[in-house]
């Protein structure tokens, strides 16, 4: 209250919305990975940092005690290969996700995350762009790299990882 007035003075609050990770996303491919795709290593140099989208779809759970509906969860979707290896399913934009599969949700994620996510879950890859003509596996030592923050870097002799500060 004022105390000439009498009044109610409105009271500052500090609270908002968190800021979108990815805030202006117009769902495509992330203009550094453009020109590389198809190209391995180029790829693996800019895709920690880049943003990619990781897709969830509806997993029919159990029937309810009562008889009545199925319950649904939503989760990430990893594929399972012939020698039993998970893989971890990301995509370079909207429209190579819905290409795949037009009832996905797109979850925008860095590529770090979408790795650090394969590896809590046990995968040992993750396949990027299934169905696509540039499509390509990230697995083993690189998702490891991947998820720790490393960079793959171009030198005179090939390439290396590299930890950015190290």
């Amino acid at each position: 209250m004022s105390a000439e007035s009498g009044e109610h003075e409105p009271q500052q609050h500090e609270r908002g919305l968190a800021e979108p990770a990815f805030p202006g996303d117009d769902g495509r491919t992330a203009p550094e990975l453009v020109p590389v795709l198809g190209d391995r290593d180029a790829v693996l140099a800019q895709l920690g940092a880049a943003r990619v989208f990781v897709p969830i779809v509806a997993v029919l759970g159990e029937r309810a005690a009562n008889g009545g509906d199925k319950n649904a969860d939503m989760a990430a979707v990893l594929m399972t290969g012939a020698d039993g290896r998970q893989a971890l399913l990301a995509f370079t934009s909207v429209a190579t996700m819905e290409a795949w599969n037009p009832q996905a949700r797109p979850v925008p994620v860095h590529g770090q995350a979408a790795a650090q996510s394969a590896v809590a879950e046990g995968a040992s890859a993750i396949v990027l762009d299934l169905g696509q003509p540039h499509w390509q596996v990230v697995e083993t030592d690189d998702l490891q790299h991947l998820a720790a923050g490393d960079v793959l870097a171009r030198t005179a002799t090939g390439t290396a990882w590299v930890r950015p500060g190290a």
